[in-house]
């Protein structure tokens, strides 16, 4: 089968490049789990006992559709990095609310993991409301040992790895426990760098290219630079009755949020003496889960503050009116406009991801005794991610509305140029044109002199006596080439006020004969239009005293106006 749409969404690693979302392969409640239309579906694929793969059978051990067809075409096995080994860093949220640290464990041994997954089966969790899970630089062979363990649906790892923002709901068992799965990509800053140390590459090939808005877009201050990117977060939640687990995906891309660097930012989350108020108040692990995604919206906040500073500073070269550095900021400002177009698109994924948290509750939570008081919570809470996450949809509207500001600056301040430099010319043109004048005013003075001697040169007997031609036949002359030239000219133009439009040649050469006596024709017809006795209109009811009692066409048509006005 081939694979070309996937190889054009391949990750690039070396520019950050993220592929463009596949919406239609993001969720499990589509009909058939990745596989396009120009798929050949007659193709068998290769025969798969059940019951005989264990772990190494992941999907399709468990999920008969999943053959080996759409596990190819999602790439998520074949992603999977081979190279470094695969860390997971663990968290455990305990009754009380106390975070208690798990030990790293590095994946050196495919088969001690999986005993020590199978052992967990049979030790039941103590005090523990939730285990966290972050695992960095995912194999397949872990990826098929979580997905077995705890029955993950596929379109999870399918959806993290080709960075497809969705958000469902599976596996619901009513006074038990479901499954909930988070995909969501979000902006954040790399952080100041050394204008040295960035990629010159970058900036001139975005200039040639098209603009692309999953590249990372680059900020320039002059000293240093700024990059903003797509991170992704990429949570799976089972809930259940005694404990929950999350577990969290991390992309090997370079500058994106590791799997130790979320670890740390949770930690620090159990410290905080408002959230250890709510896991106290509940035994919902949810809030763990909600907890996470405020990392999202501090890089979303971050990013805007280094953006606003980018923004004001092409503010200050546009009003320094230097055409130069206006010419070189031409694609800068399309560039933040498309890039802030995207923005608004991530923005309202991560809204949806908020409210789909709130409006997904707990099952296992369904007869428990502070039901209502993790409703109320829950609500309170997501509610005051909602508002942050307007706060930034609307900043995000006003970054765009003074890109267009800047933009119809910059245009304006060019209009005012340009009319500048012609109001210059204009002038120019006048002193010139004044100039011309005179020289003109000198002609006309020679003028008459001129003629006369022309005349007194001519070479007829009422000037020159014995010669053999007169002025009368110099006139006849004249008059006649005069004549004939005017009749060649008209008759070869194509397009004449004198013959209608499309006219034959042998029409146009006829035109003395239609063209004369057609003005006479008007002429006299004009001429029995003013006479007074079709003008003169007798209005006896309008007569006023002292006037006549004939009333002029044009004044009964001013009457009309002013009375129609009136009513």
């Amino acid at each position: 089968m081939p694979h070309s749409n996937a190889s054009s969404t391949a990750l690039d690693r070396r520019t950050g490049s993220i592929p463009v979302p596949v919406y239609r392969h993001a969720a499990p409640s589509g009909p058939w789990p990745w596989v396009d239309f120009n798929t050949d579906l007659s193709s068998s694929d290769p025969p798969f006992e059940k019951g005989k793969h264990e772990w190494r059978g992941y999907p399709q051990e468990l999920f008969g559709n999943w053959t080996a067809t759409p596990v190819g075409r999602s790439e998520m096995l074949k992603r999977c990095p081979r190279s470094d080994p695969c860390i997971i860093y663990g968290i455990d949220v305990m009754n009380d609310g106390q975070f208690k640290t798990l030990k790293l464990h590095r994946v050196e041994n495919e088969d001690e993991l999986w005993s020590k997954l199978k052992k967990e089966e049979s030790i039941v969790r103590e005090n523990v409301s939730v285990r966290a899970l972050f695992v960095d630089n995912l194999s397949e062979s872990v990826l098929k040992m979580l997905g077995t363990k705890y029955n993950i649906e596929p379109f999870f790892f399918s959806s993290s790895t080709n960075w497809i923002p969705s958000r469902y709901r599976e596996d619901v068992r009513h006074g038990e426990g479901d499954h909930i799965t988070v995909i969501l990509p979000f902006i954040r800053t790399t952080g100041k760098k050394e204008k040295s140390q960035s990629s010159p590459s970058l900036s001139e090939r975005n200039r040639k290219d098209t603009i692309d808005v999953m590249l990372p877009l680059q900020l320039d201050d002059g000293e240093h630079v700024h990059f903003l990117l797509i991170d992704l977060l990429a949570i799976h939640m089972i809930r259940s009755k005694d404990s929950a687990t999350i577990i969290s995906y991390h992309p090997v891309l370079h500058d994106r949020t590791t799997a130790e660097r979320l670890h740390q930012v949770m930690e620090r989350a159990g410290g905080s003496v408002y959230w250890n108020k709510i896991f106290n108040a509940s035994e919902d692990p949810t809030f763990f889960f909600l907890a996470i995604l405020w990392y999202a919206l501090y890089a979303w906040d971050e990013a805007f503050e280094v953006l606003y500073n980018r923004i004001k500073n092409v503010e200050v070269i546009l009003n320094g009116h230097d055409f130069t550095a206006m010419f070189d900021l031409n694609y800068t400002l399309h560039s933040l406009q498309a890039h802030l177009l995207q923005y608004q698109t991530l923005l309202h994924d991560f809204e949806l991801s908020v409210t789909f948290v709130m409006e997904s509750p707990n099952p296992a939570m369904e007869n428990s005794d502070n039901k209502g008081t993790t409703e109320e919570l829950m609500q309170r809470e997501c509610k005051n991610l909602r508002s942050e996450i307007d706060r930034l949809h609307k900043r995000c509207s006003m970054f765009i509305s003074r890109l267009k500001n800047a933009t119809d600056l910059a245009f304006a301040t060019v209009n005012i140029e340009d009319s500048r430099q012609t109001s210059t010319l204009t002038k120019a043109t006048l002193r010139d044109s004044a100039a011309m004048k005179q020289i003109s005013y000198l002609t006309m003075i020679f003028l008459p002199a001129s003629f006369t001697a022309s005349v007194f040169g001519m070479n007829v007997r009422e000037i020159n006596p014995g010669s053999l031609e007169s002025i009368t036949r110099y006139v006849w002359v004249a008059f006649l080439l005069t004549f004939l030239t005017t009749w060649i000219v008209i008759a070869v133009q194509p397009y004449s006020t004198i013959h209608n439009r499309g006219a034959s040649l042998w029409r146009r050469a006829m035109w003395p004969a239609f063209y004369l006596p057609q003005k006479v024709i008007e002429y006299f017809r004009s001429g029995k239009k003013t006479l007074p006795q079709e003008n003169d209109i007798s209005l006896g009811p309008y007569r006023r005293r002292g006037d006549s009692s004939l009333l002029k066409f044009d004044d009964a048509i001013y009457e009309e106006g002013v009375i129609g006005t009136s009513v």
